[in-house]
């Protein structure tokens, strides 16, 4: 059977093949990842998961297709990836000294049309950043791409000062739920 990614993320392949799955294909999608008015962070990633799944599956009916999306939320508000250098300082600071949300779904379809899925939620609370620390993390380049503007598994790690539930979710793909997923419906 054919195993296809349904994401241009090169952090989510490499955490997929960390459980010993290896996608036959890797296809980024092109969906409308813009979020509808009153929807929350949880529902968000749900739905554009689902999508993503959906749009690679139609085109490979005969593979398991899986699929993801992050996003973080604070204050009810959605936070994808930085569209700049300035919106990427605005998200810094203001999970400065905050506590912020994680959304992660993670989407498979099989081969015969079975769909599953599971939504990770991950809170962290990063210490009060001062602006040297946040320009310097700018500088490093690691905020482009990634939802709410930082990668914890590199220099941002030093920002966490309280986190619960999965550091693989806030890395964009939850291993041990992605595990389960896959192992219940392969």
């Amino acid at each position: 059977m054919t195993f296809i990614l349904a994401s241009g993320s090169p952090r989510r392949k490499e955490l997929l093949q960390s459980l010993g799955f290896i996608p036959d294909q890797i296809v980024t999608p092109s969906v409308d990842e813009t979020p509808i008015k009153g929807e929350g962070a949880k529902e968000y990633v749900k739905r554009v998961a689902f999508l993503k799944a959906r749009t690679v599956y139609i085109m490979n009916p005969k593979a398991y297709v899986l699929a993801a999306d992050t996003a973080v939320e604070a204050r009810h508000k959605i936070f994808l990836k930085a569209t700049s250098l300035d919106d990427a300082r605005q998200m810094l600071a203001l999970f400065s000294g905050r506590r912020h949300r994680v959304y992660t779904a993670v989407c498979l379809i099989t081969p015969e049309g079975k769909e599953g899925s599971r939504v990770i939620t991950t809170r962290l609370t990063f210490k009060r950043l001062t602006p040297q620390e946040i320009e310097s993390y700018l500088a490093s380049g690691e905020w482009e791409g990634k939802a709410g503007a930082y990668a914890i598994q590199g220099g941002a790690a030093k920002f966490v000062k309280f986190i619960s539930g999965s550091y693989t979710n806030v890395m964009g793909l939850p291993l041990y739920e992605t595990d389960c997923l896959l192992k219940g419906l392969k």
